[in-house]
């Protein structure tokens, strides 16, 4: 007999306050094979690419699709050709898009993309993480090329909207691992306090114009800009705020973006996705290991805090619709996570 597991996955679009947009199922409990690691889910987080991934316009189906990409456990089973773990181990990772989710009790994922959790974390905290931190690292260091662990005390980085999940984890990055002065974006006040918390030198508001408060701090141009959010409404803007030979990253889904304005001062740009990795299984594909590794050492260390901010109990449809309408209110502050799947009892 095939033994069975929690799950929560959607057979259809529909509302998130419709109680059939995501729903509790049972799942075969998968097997580990190759490199594969499989990881019983003690926590997961929500991400705008949940919501995204839910509100696609496709045809209903037999099977539900589960997703989720988040997650903190115990790898429960091991891969024959699985070198990094062992049965026990408490890891967290952020998955791959082209697989099923992390929203079920027992999850497979490539080893690769998997790193021991921060010894200093409980489960909640260390789900919070992975997917913000991978963004956020990939984006400072791999697509903007700013200088990992030298602090020169120059340059400047904006970072639009950083209040959420990847501002928050990128403030805090930028703030102690570079020499950069940390500008972010933030407009009501409970979130200009969490902005000011993580570490940005400098706060502006999003709603207000971006040039004139660049220059009231005293940087009228900066040299990086990670645009996080409604980068087509500031594309007007980048080739006045952005310092020639600047550089500007982004990760939202702009319907257009022309960037031949950008040409006169050679500003770059730079799109960041952190699933091309595993999506197209790349030679340096563990250097998702290597960095969540990495994040989870300067958390233990004091320099990396979580960016939890609210936790919902337990992992079922209900809590994660709820998770859902708070990703989808444009007011979230940091990371809702789940914890604790049902018990059979």
């Amino acid at each position: 007999m095939t033994e069975k597991m929690k799950a929560i996955g959607m057979y259809e679009y529909r509302p998130t306050e419709d109680p059939e947009s995501l729903v509790d199922v049972e799942l075969p409990k998968p097997k580990a094979e190759g490199r594969d690691i499989l990881v019983e889910v003690k926590a997961v987080s929500v991400n705008p690419v949940d919501t995204k991934v839910r509100g696609r316009k496709e045809p209903a189906r037999d099977v539900p699709h589960v997703f989720g990409y988040d997650a903190a456990g115990v790898v429960a089973e091991t891969g024959p050709e699985v070198t990094l773990f062992k049965p026990g181990d408490e890891v967290f990772y952020a998955g791959d898009i082209t697989r099923p989710g992390t929203n079920q009790e027992y999850h497979l994922v490539d080893e690769r993309i998997v790193a021991l959790k921060p010894r200093t974390l409980d489960f909640a905290d260390a789900a919070s993480l992975p997917l913000t931190a991978i963004t956020a690292w990939e984006l400072l260091f791999d697509r903007l090329g700013v200088p990992y662990g030298r602090k020169t005390g120059q340059g400047s980085l904006l970072i639009i909207n950083g209040a959420g999940g990847v501002g928050s984890i990128l403030i805090q990055i930028a703030r102690r691992l570079t020499g950069l002065t940390v500008i972010a974006t933030a407009s009501r006040e409970e979130s200009v306090a969490w902005v000011r918390r993580m570490g940005a030198h400098h706060v502006i508001n999003h709603h207000e114009p971006l040039d004139e408060q660049l220059k009231a701090i005293g940087v009228p141009e900066v040299d990086y800009v990670a645009s996080l959010t409604a980068s087509d409404r500031n594309l007007a803007i980048f080739p006045t705020i952005i310092a020639p030979q600047g550089r500007l990253a982004l990760i939202d889904d702009p319907a257009a973006f022309d960037i031949k304005p950008l040409k006169t001062k050679a500003i770059s740009v730079h799109w960041e996705l952190m699933f091309t990795r595993p999506m197209f299984g790349t030679a340096d594909m563990i250097e998702q290991h290597r960095l969540l590794s990495e994040v989870a050492a300067l958390v233990d260390d004091g320099l990396l805090v979580a960016t939890k901010t609210q936790e919902l109990t337990p992992i079922n449809a209900e809590q994660l619709r709820a998770a859902h309408a708070i990703q989808e209110s444009a007011r979230a502050i940091g990371k809702t996570v789940l914890v604790g799947f049902p018990s059979s009892a």
